[in-house]
């Protein structure tokens, strides 16, 4: 009694007299004697004393039926088929009889009687106490005041379909029988008096467990529906009693004498007789005027949603979405449930949110009526100053309840421990933006709870809620330095990572051992943003990382990607000479790594490294170390990526002798080598540099004559060297050498003296043999005339064939060359040609005659003009013939063959 009384009772149900639908003043009234009752399919059944049926629908109109000749006894209406089953008497004794109606079907208003067999099986007289029908109408057991439950097997709305027989003997009545599918597995629980049993139908054998040694009164027990996993309810005179089928489940401490129990749609509907009635008499009696009390439970949530006193109730139906009081007097009372939001605010009101929540749940209320549920409890607790409850009840409305309502209210630095743990629950359920983020960081470093901010940041990679980027940003901003690079490092942030590092940390080796560890384009990035920083404080390791970046980058370490490893990765070096802009000792030995590596580099990695070697040629104080780099710069300019004029430009700024000659000699400019001399005033060079280009370039010779020419130092010896060379290759004109020597005051007579002597000579030697040609030139030519004219007038030998064309030809050459005896081998192709002129007009004018006739005859014209200009006969036709003058081959050839035939001397 003290568990019933610790139970709050609400008012969750209006109750209300059903009227008559015809007297509206007036109470419905049923009709008299009822002796047993049940609902389903639309309809609440009713028995009488009198032995009819009574179907009573939801506009209260009332019918019919004559079920049995004395009385019904007990009814059961299946909920998922039309079909009644009763028990009742016929005819005086004990002799009960089931009968199976379809009340689908109608027979002149009543409904057919698909059944009928007598309850006892034997023949030991005993009435039936209770009735339970399996709803896929393959099992039916009946309950007898002798303590035994028989059972109808197969199809009990026919007879031949089905066996019955003897499940359970005892000795006390049975009170309840009650059927349990729990998927393809069917148990019965039997009740009796003193004992509560369960048979497995669903094994040939039957198997029976007994669950307790008490039991209840008739009609005070009853099946619950999945909610509470269809458990078996028996109401004793102490406790209620739920069972499992092989075990006895939670009992609550409800006292009284239970006359009736029903569960429906949830609820446990006890009626205890009023304390103030009279006890009990014998098996299942009681006296016409007890006063009773109807109490509606609710299990799960633990209250009683209705109580009231009522007089004499027969029995208690659900149906048409309420519940419906039969009582003696023939009254009808109606309990209709309020909705669910009506009763939230009732709790509400009395502060009970944690039996609303429980209630919304149990409701299926959706997940918006379940947060705001949240939030006002969470705002109840919050005015009564319970801010951790609060904030517990603010964490369930994550998802519907806009953050900021609960942030607002936690700000207070008193409050920011509350604040924390929200601004968690936020970030597990993945709904946290930048700003939850930076106030949930912010709050670890105000608490300094540094436990808890390592656990937030190294959460594994399934349990991270948060933008990593903000937290790093938020992390650095507040100092905490090291977690920020956790953060980064384990979520591969390599630009924050390598910022902290060098910029915060100024850790510039361990920045450079990251980079080195970093997949190829990365690396690349990273070295271009942060290479001048870590080449001023680590220039050795930086030099070798971008050497192995240019040439062929491997990441080091477990964080290198395996595709990386699989494909050879190089970065353009040229990218990187900016880095070494204060470090010309590590550019250098970049730059010279790379032309071993690669002699095919970029231009711009050639022409620094050349600046280089110049610029230490030039500033070398040491002979032996300078001649050692004038070697170096030579040999770089003799490779193939030498770009002249950059290079050229580069030796001339650094005054490079060596270099601008090789590359005056590489290009050719032979002339720029002897001006390079000349301005240098090297006079042996500049005879040198004409012996070794004169072949190439003539005017060198000249150069230079016209150079010592113009000296007014002794340059005699040169000028005699010079004249020399152009008197054997006959260079120049005398007469210009004489102008061009007029010039110089030190030049004397003497010094052209020998070059003008053996120029005369070579000169006179060259009239003398010009004329010795001429005269042989003339002989040969007055012979060769003579030998033409001998030819043009001498007889050809007989025998002999002439044409009328005056064509000539020696027998033995015209049998050799003629294709016809009777046409002139010289005139047959001319011949030809016209001769196919003339058949190819002769064709013509056959042709438009025959298309002439062919028209004038023809209906339909256009047709022949298409035929014939489909088969082309309108295209011009074209003969190309030799233009007068033009020599082909063919006419060479045929002229060759005529001269030969005609001018043939006689002894040919």
């Amino acid at each position: 009694m003290a568990a019933f009384l610790q139970w709050r009772k609400f008012v969750f149900f209006d109750k209300d007299t059903v009227k008559d639908p015809v007297d509206n003043g007036k109470h419905f009234v049923l009709p008299s004697g009822i002796s047993a009752c049940d609902s389903g399919r639309g309809h609440v059944v009713l028995g009488d004393m009198d032995g009819k049926i009574w179907l009573l629908t939801r506009s209260l109109q009332l019918t019919s039926f004559q079920a049995y000749k004395l009385r019904v006894t007990h009814l059961y209406q299946l909920k998922q088929h039309s079909i009644l089953v009763s028990v009742g008497q016929d005819e005086q004794g004990i002799n009960p009889l089931v009968k199976v109606w379809n009340l689908e079907k109608r027979d002149s208003g009543n409904p057919p009687c698909t059944r009928i067999f007598p309850a006892i099986p034997g023949n030991k007289p005993t009435e039936v106490s209770c009735l339970s029908v399996h709803e896929n109408l393959n099992f039916m057991a009946i309950g007898f005041t002798d303590g035994s439950v028989v059972l109808t097997k197969g199809d009990i709305t026919r007879d031949r379909h089905s066996k019955t027989l003897t499940l359970h003997e005892g000795t006390s009545p049975v009170t309840g029988l009650s059927f349990r599918q729990v998927a393809k597995v069917t148990h019965l629980f039997v009740a009796t008096l003193e004992k509560v049993h369960c048979y497995t139908l669903s094994i040939k054998e039957y198997p029976k467990v007994e669950l307790d040694t008490h039991g209840c009164a008739l009609r005070c027990s009853s099946l619950a529906d999945p909610s509470q996993d269809s458990q078996f309810i028996v109401a004793g005179e102490e406790c209620v009693y739920l069972y499992q089928p092989d075990e006895r489940g939670p009992c609550f401490a409800f006292d009284g004498h239970k006359l009736l129990a029903h569960w429906h749609r949830g609820y446990l509907f006890l009626l205890i007789r009023d304390a103030k009635s009279p006890n009990k008499t014998e098996f299942g009696s009681s006296s016409p005027s007890d006063k009773q009390l109807l109490t509606i439970y609710d299990l799960d949530n633990k209250f009683i949603a209705y109580s009231a006193s009522f007089d004499d109730v027969v029995d208690v139906v659900a149906e048409w979405g309420s519940f419906y009081i039969l009582t003696r007097d023939g009254r009808m009372c109606v309990l209709q449930e309020k909705d669910t939001q009506t009763k939230l605010e009732m709790l509400f009101k009395k502060n009970l949110f944690v039996m609303a929540i429980n209630l919304a749940k149990s409701q299926h209320l959706d997940s918006d009526g379940l947060s705001e549920i949240f939030r006002q409890y969470g705002d109840h607790l919050y005015l009564k100053g319970d801010h951790d409850g609060a904030i517990q009840q603010y964490i369930r409305t994550i998802g519907k309840l806009e953050p900021s309502y609960v942030i607002r209210k936690f700000l207070d630095a008193q409050r920011i421990h509350n604040l924390t743990a929200y601004l968690q629950a936020l970030h597990r359920q993945s709904l946290a933006n930048a700003d939850h983020t930076t106030l949930l960081l912010n709050c670890y470093t105000k608490l300094k709870d540094s436990s808890k901010l390592e656990e937030f940041i190294k959460s594994s990679e399934s349990e991270v809620h948060f933008d990593v980027e903000i937290a790093i940003k938020v992390l650095r901003q507040a100092g905490y330095h090291n977690h920020a690079v956790f953060l980064a490092e384990k979520h591969m942030h390599h630009e924050w990572y390598l910022k902290i590092q060098l910029e915060d940390l100024k850790n510039y080796q361990e920045g450079l051992r990251y980079i080195g560890r970093l997949p190829f384009e990365q690396a690349e990035s990273n070295m271009k943003r942060y290479g001048k920083t870590l080449m001023h404080h680590v220039p050795e390791g930086t030099t070798l990382l971008l050497k192995g970046l240019c040439t062929n980058y491997q990441p080091s370490g477990d964080a290198a990607d395996s595709l990386d490893r699989g494909w050879a990765n190089k970065a353009n070096s040229e990218e990187f000479i900016s880095i070494f802009a204060n470090n010309p000792r590590e550019l250098k030995a970049f730059l010279e790594h790379m032309m071993e590596v690669d002699s095919r580099c970029s231009q711009g990695v050639y022409d620094t490294l050349l600046e280089l070697r110049l610029q230490d040629w030039a500033h070398e104080q040491d002979p032996v170390r300078k001649k050692v780099l004038q070697g170096e710069a030579v040999s770089l300019l003799r490779s193939d990526s030498t770009v002249f004029d950059k290079a050229l430009v580069l030796c001339q700024m650094h005054n490079f002798k060596e270099g601008v000659l090789y590359l005056y000699e590489k290009g050719k400019l032979y002339q720029q080598i002897m001006h390079y001399h000349m301005q240098n005033e090297e006079y042996g060079k500049v005879v040198e540099a004409c012996q070794r280009y004169g072949d190439q370039e003539g005017c060198l010779w000249e150069q230079a004559l016209g150079y010592f020419a113009r000296k007014e130092e002794d340059c005699k010896a040169y000028i005699s060297e010079v004249l020399l060379h152009i008197d054997q290759n006959n260079l120049m004109p005398p007469l210009l050498v004489v102008q061009t020597l007029a010039h110089n005051s030190t030049a004397t007579l003497s010094v052209i003296k020998d070059y003008l002597i053996n120029k005369l000579q070579r000169e006179s030697q060259q009239i003398e043999d010009d004329e010795r040609k001429i005269h042989q030139y003339r002989e040969e030519t007055a012979h060769l005339r003579s030998e033409i004219k001998e030819l043009k007038t001498s007889p050809l030998e007989l025998p002999s064939v002439h044409f009328l064309c005056s064509h000539s030809f020696h027998q033995h050459c015209f049998e050799s060359y003629a294709e016809s005896e009777a046409e002139c081998p010289t005139c047959t192709p001319e011949n030809r040609k016209v001769m196919d002129m003339l058949r190819a007009q002769d064709q013509k004018r056959d042709l438009h005659d025959h298309f002439n006739r062919q028209l004038r005859s023809s209906n339909d014209g256009f047709s022949v003009v298409a035929d014939y200009f489909g088969r082309g006969v309108f295209n011009k036709l074209t003969l190309v013939t030799d233009p007068p003058g033009s020599k082909t081959v063919g006419s060479l050839e045929v002229t060759l063959q005529r001269d030969l035939l005609i001018h043939t001397k006689r002894n040919c």
